[in-house]
């Protein structure tokens, strides 16, 4: 439980941040491949700098001997939900299908890591739940507006 603040560092941040890439890239691009590229490329530089992040806001801290260890945490919950949530796009011709198993991943994950939470800390998996489920599908519905308008704005079709 001492590095719980680094893996929902990383867990929650690649579920709003790739949900999100995702949603935008799946209407802006329209081929699964270049999804799968993109999004991966998104998501290990992302990780990578969430990693970094977190080993220097903990000695900032002064937890110098567990910055190592928190920015692990960080980037190896980051990549797995990476990794989770490109794969339909590996797997699955349709763009649409991919996109509805990777928002589905993420929404197990959200589920998983929060009911486990809630049970180790002694907390109400609903509320955190919910809160963790609006902030990441927030995040991917906007993101998929923005994608749209710059794919029109730019005249871009693939």
């Amino acid at each position: 439980m001492r590095y719980t603040g680094s893996v929902v560092l990383g867990l929650n941040d690649a579920l709003v941040e790739l949900a999100g890439v995702l949603t935008g890239l799946t209407f802006a691009l329209q081929n699964t491949k270049l999804i799968a590229l993109s999004g991966s490329i998104t998501g290990i530089a992302a990780a990578l700098s969430m990693a970094a992040s977190e080993y220097l806001s903990a000695k900032a801290e002064g937890r110098t001997r567990d910055a190592p260890r928190a920015a692990l945490y960080t980037g190896v919950a980051y990549i797995i939900t990476v990794v989770i949530m490109i794969l339909p796009y590996l797997l699955v011709p349709n763009l649409y299908v991919c996109l509805a198993l990777a928002l589905a991943a993420a929404l197990a994950i959200i589920a998983a890591f929060n009911y486990y939470i809630a049970v180790v800390k002694d907390l109400d998996f609903k509320a955190r739940f919910l809160e963790m489920t609006l902030l990441s599908f927030g995040v991917a519905g906007l993101t998929f507006v923005i994608g749209l308008a710059i794919r029109l704005l730019l005249g871009v079709n693939i």
